[in-house]
């Protein structure tokens, strides 16, 4: 049973990580550590992260720059390749049900697409969505795709909500906001946004929530 009222918005803006394609920090950080990485969740969790990672997802460093980084910060000599494919270990699958319900609701509600990304991270699930599914006909479910590495903005910062706002000329008081980051969450409530929190500790899917 839904636990929100969908007629209550005529525009959603959805989180990608956790909500519509599955992802698993803890992989990534068992895969630095099989690597000899020591404490990676120090430097990158889903509540927090470094300022490296911030600049990843903002597009302010190159993917180069942050191979060297990791190698600077955990004083080994890893491969860009052992870097990348640790770094994509959290990727996961994502269900064609999720599809099936984004299609559904593009034909009564304007939605859109808001991630925390980066470069890295993107070759991979553009890869994997292209296998399933295609690339390109997954974004043209949505009214507009935002990724933090492409508009140099990133959640919980009010710039970027109040980015896709007026760029689609969307009203907060008819636009549901839904993530699975608590800090994310509250960043949207500040510039007015109704949120959904799909909390990543009950198990549960967007197709549970909505």
């Amino acid at each position: 049973m839904s636990m929100i009222n969908l007629e209550d918005y005529d525009s959603i803006i959805f989180d990608f990580g956790g909500v519509i394609i599955n992802i698993n920090y803890h992989l990534s950080v068992l895969a630095f550590e099989k690597l000899g990485f020591q404490k990676f969740d120090n430097w990158y969790a889903q509540a927090c992260q470094d300022k490296l990672f911030d600049n990843l997802e903002t597009g302010q460093i190159s993917e180069n720059e942050f191979y060297d980084e990791v190698r600077n910060i955990s004083k080994l000599e890893l491969t860009n390749d052992q870097i990348n494919n640790a770094w994509n270990a959290l990727l996961l699958d994502l269900p064609i049900q999720r599809i099936a319900l984004l299609k559904q609701l593009s034909k009564s509600h304007k939605i859109y697409l808001l991630s925390n990304t980066n470069q890295i991270h993107a070759n991979n699930f553009i890869e994997k969505i292209n296998a399933q599914y295609g690339w390109e006909n997954f974004k043209s479910i949505f009214n507009n795709t935002y990724l933090s590495h492409e508009i140099k903005m990133r959640k919980p910062n009010a710039d970027v909500f109040e980015f896709v706002l007026n760029q689609n000329n969307l009203v907060c008081s008819k636009t549901l906001f839904i993530d699975d980051s608590i800090q994310h969450i509250e960043g949207a409530k500040k510039v007015g946004l109704n949120t959904l929190y799909l909390n990543p500790n009950e198990k549960k899917s967007i197709l549970d929530l909505i």
